[in-house]
């Protein structure tokens, strides 16, 4: 099977909710707005994890979760964020875009 093509920015399903992901191959791990996280009832945390920003490190509670993304699911950790003052809610890395996704930014 061929990898998939993702653009920049991709519609996701999660927990029946269609939410447009920012994808980001800069980042090691996908992340989710902790507003959406208690939106969506995702479940208890399962672990931590500490990311590098920009201006810190930081250590936040990571939750597993299932998604859906071009017809693939995908069940992974996401870590949970302060995404509020930020576009996109669901941030796509590389955790999951090394599981068969090639990314056109083009597209």
């Amino acid at each position: 099977m061929g990898k998939i093509v993702v653009g920049l920015t991709e519609k996701v399903v999660i927990r029946g909710k269609e939410v447009v992901a920012r994808i980001d191959t800069g980042a090691d791990r996908s992340s989710i707005c902790k507003e959406l996280y208690s939106e969506l009832g995702l479940g208890p945390f399962v672990g931590k994890v500490k990311t590098k920003s920009v201006n810190n490190v930081e250590v936040r509670p990571t939750v597993e979760a299932e998604f859906e993304i071009h017809g693939k699911k995908i069940r992974t950790l996401l870590n949970i964020a302060d995404r509020s003052k930020m576009k996109y809610q669901l941030l796509i890395g590389q955790d999951v875009l090394k599981r068969g996704f090639l990314v056109d930014p083009s597209k």
